[in-house]
């Protein structure tokens, strides 16, 4: 009878881990996760780095806010058939504005996971014991606060060249805050189609471009279809560019949006995105390490 001695022990263990799935790997791999009281840090943490990294690309930054500039210039000029109707670029430029929010929030947060996948670091990440939809949405704050800075800077110029006001009312944060939540949200199903399918830019593309057509930022929506209207209605940027409006422009208070239901609405509709997003990145997550599809590209 033989005699299993040290030597041939270790070489049997590591062809069964050569021989084991590699959704069996990954599993096994599973570090404990951290608690709660971790998570703001590792939120700030990870927002950091976000910033870090854009402003080491302050090149490509200026590009995109040129491009910006350019696209609205065009379609502003195309609406009023050759001249610069200077009385519709408020209402415009508030819902290109929301677009360009909407741009940013969905193609990052696919562009992110595919570069990491391309590169071979995705499964490292989750080797981190923070949860990876938690990493995923600091880095979206840092993708957020980028945004901010080059729409700021952005209709800062438009205002001083075309002569454009756009008022400025505390009442616009928290429905700001709502639209961006349904936002990220859908960002959420976005990545979480790309950790299972890889390449989504197409579906990306899809969503932006109704966004941009479809969600009212150019068009009313009661002037639509209403087979159309009751689908620009599902998107998430067209009710809150609707109550932005509202408050912005038309002076609105919170009470007389949260009165007239559009508020309600709004915070049904972005918290509604919010959570399934979240829920469908889960899942989709759970799927990919079961199997071993983070390693795949």
């Amino acid at each position: 009878m033989s005699t299993l001695t040290p030597e041939s022990a270790s070489a049997a263990k590591s062809i069964d881990v050569l021989a084991a799935p590699q959704s069996e790997l990954t599993a096994a791999a599973s570090p404990v996760r951290v608690g709660m009281g971790a998570w703001p840090g590792i939120l700030l943490n990870e927002t950091h780095k976000g910033l870090l990294l854009s402003w080491s690309y302050k090149f490509n930054l200026l590009t995109m806010m040129l491009t910006m500039g350019f696209i609205f210039i065009g379609i502003v000029f195309f609406m009023g058939r050759g001249d610069l109707d200077r009385a519709a670029i408020p209402s415009a430029l508030l819902g290109y504005l929301m677009w360009f929010y909407a741009l940013t929030a969905i193609s990052n947060m696919s562009w992110d996971l595919r570069e990491e996948a391309q590169t071979g670091t995705l499964e490292q990440r989750y080797l981190s014991p923070a949860p990876t939809g938690l990493i995923q949405l600091g880095r979206s704050f840092s993708n957020l606060i980028t945004t901010t800075i080059i729409v700021g800077l952005f209709t800062l110029v438009l205002v001083l060249l075309l002569g454009v006001e756009l008022p400025l009312r505390l009442a616009a944060i928290p429905v700001f805050i709502l639209t961006m939540m349904g936002l990220y949200g859908f960002g959420f199903l976005i990545g979480g189609a790309t950790l299972i399918f890889k390449q989504v830019e197409s579906l990306a593309n899809l969503v932006q471009n109704m966004l941009l057509f479809l969600n009212g930022a150019f068009l009313p929506v009661d002037r639509l279809p209403t087979w159309l209207a009751v689908i620009a209605y599902t998107l998430p940027t067209t009710q809150g560019i609707i109550v932005m409006r509202k408050v912005v422009l038309e002076g609105e208070s919170l009470l007389a949006v949260w009165a007239d239901g559009s508020l309600v609405w709004l915070l049904l509709h972005s918290v509604a995105y919010f959570v399934v997003g979240w829920v469908v990145f889960d899942f989709c997550e759970r799927k990919a390490r079961r199997d071993g599809l983070l390693g795949q590209y």
